[in-house]
């Protein structure tokens, strides 16, 4: 069954982004492999993916690929990407990129749709990934905690989600990161 999965770093004060958009504090911070290893996994069950313009803008810039168009899969396959956005922005050539505005519900269907029994990733950020909440369609949070307090950014999930949607499935940890799994209760 397809899960719709939340998978993202958050410093200790949650935040995925710092004031300046930026997430140069997670590189600096990252672990020794672990949390590698933890993605190619995790990214091995994704079907379909989704991300608001910022996270697009950011992944567009900082890994230049309107210069090389060919890193997009390198990265991410052949596999479907779903942009919300209420502006227009460049496509990445060769991506399997749709943009889209308006509601997330119809959209889902067509992610579920093309995952094919796989996992729908949301990227990012976290307004987008509330949206999906507010829908009762996040099914789980995959949280990669990294030793940093930023003080101010992009909120991991700038709504409200009580504690009795969220429970607890798994807890790993390395030197530096922890890594949480939460299931998602439907409202």
């Amino acid at each position: 069954m397809t899960k719709t999965q939340y998978y993202t770093a958050t410093s200790i004060d949650g935040f995925i982004a710092d004031a300046d958009n930026s997430l140069e504090w997670l590189f600096q911070a990252a672990s020794n492999g672990i949390a590698d290893d933890r993605f190619g996994r995790f990214f091995a069950d994704v079907g379909a993916m989704a991300m608001g313009a910022t996270t697009y803008e950011w992944v567009l810039a900082h890994e230049g690929l309107l210069d090389d168009p060919g890193k997009w899969r390198e990265f991410y396959g052949d596999t479907p990407c779903w942009v919300f956005t209420h502006r227009d922005l460049p496509p990445v050539p060769a991506a399997a990129l749709s943009f889209v505005r308006g509601d997330v519900g119809p959209i889902h269907e067509q992610m579920v749709a093309a995952a094919d029994g796989r996992n729908i990733w949301l990227v990012g950020g976290g307004d987008l990934v509330g949206q999906f909440g507010d829908r009762g369609l996040l099914d789980e949070i995959l949280l990669g905690v990294a030793p940093v307090m930023l003080g101010a950014g992009a909120p991991l999930l700038p709504r409200r989600l009580g504690a009795e949607r969220l429970t607890l499935q798994a807890v790993e940890h390395d030197e530096r990161f922890v890594f949480l799994t939460y299931r998602v209760g439907h409202p």
